[in-house]
């Protein structure tokens, strides 16, 4: 029986001798995943900080009621956009450098954020903030990939790292709520100028260099029609909250980005160094993987905005109240990526756990569809949003390691650069489109209280979102292979 390797070189069996991989951490490798770790968590709570702090935003330097999400969107809006383009150059120049450069990106445009009067410069450094996660992202994951050999250490890696994502952007709430009461909403800048100066600090001297892609190019035009249409597409899905689905604004985004993701799709097929070959992206590992992984995240930060609004204009809590509840959530998540590798160990194979968690999430999610109107259903709303929140965070784990694994080190670049990108883009999508559900359940609802209307909306678009999950576990599970079997390609 004989392989074939990423050269293309054909092997037998025999000529590849499998060591048995590492079980135990180095020190060495032991600080460099606690530094990655700061840096993703650091990330991840950047991404819903300031969510908390809009309304307070707003006020104090006179942004219009409809222009408010530009707060946030301006920061989904890069972040995803570029995630793709900057994983590719982190496999051409080297990730650490690409690392070192977003951190100090992020340290900059934090501290201008916090120092700003303005609602022009506020924008420019929420920009800045996405564009360095775009950078940071891919490179940080492609240095935490390339630390660990495939295996169980790996699977450990990745598991804190998506605790530490899913984590972070539950604490992002809760930290936000804490500052903006407590000191200003400009302390949910300046939090990242201590951390990324320790980070700048401390990571040359852990990160060895990165090997550079010796002679390769950048594809230009993949580049420029890839971002500019991933840019229209999530600026689409983000003003159907606003405006409808039946905009001119909407469908308009909607149907530049499409022409231009089709555009890249030629572009690629000419490209002699294509910005993402279609070779990776044809992998059924790769592709199902990224479908359960967008999936996972719709889920998770939907049904976090749909039980905000459930809490506070249902059950009637106040915001500081709901924040401290999501705690309970960053316990599951944590809780999630500890025992994640091991349910790999147990079940033979990261796709298997991907679907598993995948599966428990669309059901608790969907058994939220039975909550009522009465604080007592408090608690079992909580106990479910635990393990919806612990299953995310499993099924984040099999996603990662199914969409990276079998692919060369000079690779892993792009590789976590979609992986980024399918994380950006649907954590951005997953609130416009679950809150499109609901609002039209809410505007259906006739002769009915507000209170009862909005609990309508929110119970079908939460069981909309269980389904999804459940029926995109299913897919997954019928296309994925084995990975022993999609090694071979």
């Amino acid at each position: 029986m004989s392989t074939v390797n990423s050269s293309g070189e054909t092997r037998t069996l025999q000529e590849l001798p499998k060591e048995p991989a590492p079980e135990r951490m180095t020190r060495r490798q032991t600080l460099v995943l606690v530094l990655l770790l700061g840096a993703q968590f650091t990330l991840a709570v950047d991404f819903s900080i300031m969510n908390v702090a809009v309304p307070v935003i707003g006020r104090e330097l006179g942004f219009a009621q409809e222009n408010l999400q530009w707060i946030a969107t301006a920061f989904a809006l890069s972040a995803a956009g570029f995630s793709l383009l900057f994983g590719r150059i982190a496999d051409m120049v080297g990730a650490r450098r690409i690392f070192l450069a977003g951190l100090s990106l992020l340290t900059l445009a934090s501290l201008v954020g916090g120092l700003v009067d303005a609602q022009g410069p506020l924008l420019a450094a929420r920009v800045a903030q996405g564009l360095a996660t775009a950078m940071v992202t891919p490179a940080g994951l492609a240095l935490l990939i390339t630390s660990f050999p495939e295996g169980p250490l790996r699977d450990r890696a990745l598991g804190l790292n998506g605790a530490m994502l899913s984590a972070g952007f539950t604490c992002g709430a809760v930290v936000g709520g804490l500052l903006t009461d407590v000191l200003s909403w400009r302390w949910g800048f300046f939090i990242n100028v201590p951390i990324g100066v320790l980070l700048l600090v401390v990571s040359p001297m852990l990160l060895s260099k990165s090997r550079a892609r010796q002679g390769g190019k950048l594809d230009i035009p993949g580049a420029i029609t890839v971002s500019a249409g991933l840019i229209a597409l999530v600026y689409g899905i983000s003003s159907a909250g606003q405006y409808g689905w039946g905009s001119s604004t909407t469908l308009l985004s909607l149907g530049i980005g499409v022409v231009l993701l089709v555009a890249f799709g030629f572009v690629e097929l000419r490209a002699p160094e294509p910005l993402a070959p279609l070779r990776i992206l044809a992998r059924r590992t790769v592709t199902w993987g990224n479908i359960g992984g967008a999936a996972t995240f719709i889920g998770f930060t939907a049904m976090i905005f749909l039980l905000t609004l459930y809490l506070q204009e249902v059950l009637g809590y106040s915001a500081m109240a709901t924040g401290l509840t999501f705690g309970v959530l960053g316990v599951g998540a944590f809780l999630g990526g500890i025992t994640a590798p091991r349910w790999i160990g147990a079940l033979g194979s990261s796709h298997a756990v991907l679907v598993g968690g995948l599966l428990v999430q669309g059901i608790t999610v969907g058994a939220l569809y039975f909550a009522g109107d009465s604080r007592s259903w408090l608690y079992p709303v909580l106990a479910l949003a635990f393990l919806s929140s612990y299953s995310h965070v499993v099924a984040i784990v099999g996603f990662m390691v199914t969409a990276t694994s079998g692919l060369p080190n000079e690779q892993q670049g792009l590789a976590t650069g979609i992986t980024t990108l399918t994380q950006q883009v649907s954590i951005t999508v997953g609130i416009p489109i679950m809150s499109a559900v609901a609002t039209a359940q809410i505007r259906a609802a006739h002769g009915k209280s507000q209170e009862l209307a909005t609990l309508g909306g929110i119970n079908v678009a939460i069981l909309v979102n269980g389904l999804i999950l459940v029926a995109v576990a299913a897919l997954v599970a019928l296309f994925v292979k084995r990975r022993a079997a999609a090694a071979i390609d």
